[in-house]
């Protein structure tokens, strides 16, 4: 069986790949090591919130789990690659969705905070590099594997995601600001899921449509690295009747604490048009929806 399953309970009559994946848990060792022969000089990497903390919201760190990173770092270290680390990517320790629903509730910005502030301290001496979401704007296109969001029929959608943005938005701040007080010379980064959207044609609905899928994924870094949610995102939510629920204080912590730089994956460019036909002729892509290229 292949696809997506969106559950949150394990079925014991399907085989999990990714609970044993490649083993790096065991073998990290070997692989950095061919690694490092082939010339590679910095491995980019996530840590497992829940091997930090197996609930979310527990009230000690695991020290097993801790240890391990010290551990793998050490390795990269002695083999001449520097470690770009990643906070969290798409890892929401399961309790957390189960009894806060995830980003959808505000309470996970001080999870997070708790889980990036133990991270950040305990490698200050051995990471400089960090990132505080892996593609955070996965969020928008496949909500339980980015975010752990389960929606439910009743829940408005885009509102319901926008909001829980904001959350993450709020904490990447706070690991910002954590990383800038506990390392100053380190930086902390933000990250995308990239890709341009081209307009199908040169008619100007078409130009116009693909600049508005762009901004679906460019809103993100906006806050992130310009300090505010910017005016597209403001009247978009005006228009939409969206207001968004934020916490004193929220908006000057976007302010004042913006990412050091800008991270990507670029999966693939796509395509975009403003004409319901031709938009019924939409592939699936990768994680983005593209109208197929005439040739």
């Amino acid at each position: 069986m292949i696809g997506e399953i969106l559950t949150l309970y394990l079925q014991k009559d399907l085989y999990y790949p990714s609970h044993e994946a490649i083993d790096f848990y065991h073998r990290y060792k070997e692989d950095i090591a061919p690694f490092a022969d082939m010339g590679f000089k910095c491995l980019r990497i996530s840590i497992a919130w829940v091997r930090i903390f197996p609930n979310g919201n527990d009230q000690e760190p695991n020290e097993e789990g801790l240890q391990f990173y010290d551990d793998l770092f050490d390795e990269l270290i002695k083999n001449g690659i520097e470690p770009v680390v990643t906070i969290a990517h798409f890892d929401v320790p399961i309790h957390l969705i189960k009894h806060y629903g995830s980003w959808k509730s505000g309470e996970l910005i001080g999870f997070y905070e708790t889980y990036a502030k133990t991270v950040l301290a305990r490698y200050k001496e051995k990471v400089k590099y960090w990132m505080t979401f892996n593609g955070i704007n996965i969020l928008f296109h496949l909500p339980f594997l980015g975010a752990g969001i389960v929606l439910n029929e009743e829940d408005i959608k885009e509102q319901e995601l926008y909001q829980a943005a904001h959350h993450q938005l709020v904490a990447s701040a706070l690991a910002v600001k954590a990383s800038h007080e506990i390392n100053p010379d380190a930086k902390i980064g933000c990250m995308l899921a990239a890709g341009v959207t081209y307009p199908y044609t040169c008619n100007p609905e078409d130009i116009w449509k693909a600049i508005e899928r762009d901004r679906e994924s460019y809103f993100f870094i906006d806050v992130q690295s310009r300090g505010a949610y910017p005016g597209y995102a403001k009247r978009f939510f005006i228009e939409q009747d969206w207001p968004l629920k934020m916490e004193a204080g929220d908006e000057q912590l976007l302010k004042d604490h913006t990412v050091d730089y800008i991270g990507f994956s670029y999966y693939s460019s796509r395509t975009i048009s403003a004409d319901p036909v031709v938009l019924g002729k939409m592939t699936s892509g990768n994680v983005f929806p593209s109208v197929k290229i005439r040739i």
